[in-house]
């Protein structure tokens, strides 16, 4: 039942996003929607079947253990469900941003979070664009979390699923009034907000970690609130360093990862890259 609830609301929320991205775009694509789709849906079929045959709902059940056995912070705190659930809630969505900011800051995860900055457009289909490895550590790390905090499967599920729909939403080519970006950024990520996120210049890729909250950035110092140098429609979007749609494709996708050094990755540079110059 867990899979079937999280999978009906994402569908919602990414039908919904997508209406409105076909609606009224924020920017117009640089590339073939149609090869970029078939690419990032790939992506997120392998990454099904993976966690299908490995370890699936591991934060669910692990959820289900900590409870049965009497694990984590919330068995010794005996709050009342309210308020246990919503501190849970509040330290799953700071560990993401931290796990975000761990994937830019160390080289090993780089090299696959950069899968999926590597994207040269973003809309909803680029919030389920990940590397499977990526997939499957994430999923460790949230059980970890969840044990240690002793969350409720229940809320559990409620934030898996607002993660998904959090992950959709952010990532939608969606145009929408200044003044509701505004008043929205004060406590949830936006899609424009997020969008300065994906630019290429390094400064502003390395801001706007959150993926549900706003507050993480701004209480951790790495909030940016302007748009990117280049305006949101005209900004250069992806990786500095792979702009060709010819490297961009599933297979290179896939082995990305394993093609970057430590030295580069830790960088956000390929081999092909350095100081500032193509090597070739």
């Amino acid at each position: 039942m867990e899979a079937y609830l999280r999978f009906g609301i994402f569908l919602g929320v990414y039908l919904l996003a997508a209406s409105l991205e076909a609606f009224s775009p924020k920017r117009p694509p640089t590339q073939a929607r149609t090869e970029r789709w078939l690419i990032n849906f790939s992506l997120v079929g392998i990454n099904i079947i993976v966690q299908r045959i490995t370890l699936g709902a591991a934060a669910y059940l692990t959820a289900v253990y900590a409870q049965d056995h009497g694990w984590g912070m919330m068995a010794v705190l005996n709050l009342p469900f309210w308020a246990e659930a919503l501190i849970a809630f509040l330290l799953l969505d700071f560990a993401i941003y931290l796990q975000h900011v761990m994937s830019h800051a160390l080289p090993i995860f780089w090299r696959l979070h950069s899968v999926h900055h590597a994207d040269l457009d973003i809309d909803a289909s680029s919030g389920l664009r990940f590397h499977p490895i990526e997939i499957l550590v994430s999923i460790v790390y949230k059980s970890l979390i969840v044990a240690a905090l002793g969350v409720d499967p229940w809320v559990v599920i409620a934030f898996e699923a607002t993660l998904n729909g959090a992950a959709v939403f952010t990532h939608a080519n969606i145009r929408y009034p200044d003044k509701l970006d505004t008043v929205l950024r004060w406590l949830l990520v936006t899609p424009n907000m997020h969008r300065v996120h994906h630019s290429v210049n390094r400064d502003e890729m390395d801001t706007n970690f959150g993926f549900f909250l706003s507050i993480w950035d701004k209480i951790c110092g790495t909030y940016h609130l302007a748009p990117p140098r280049a305006g949101h429609e005209k900004a250069l979007l992806g990786l500095p360093y792979i702009r060709e749609q010819s490297r961009l494709g599933l297979l290179q996708l896939l082995m990305m990862p394993f093609r970057v050094t430590r030295q580069t990755a830790s960088l956000g540079l390929s081999p092909d890259v350095v100081d500032g110059e193509v090597k070739r």
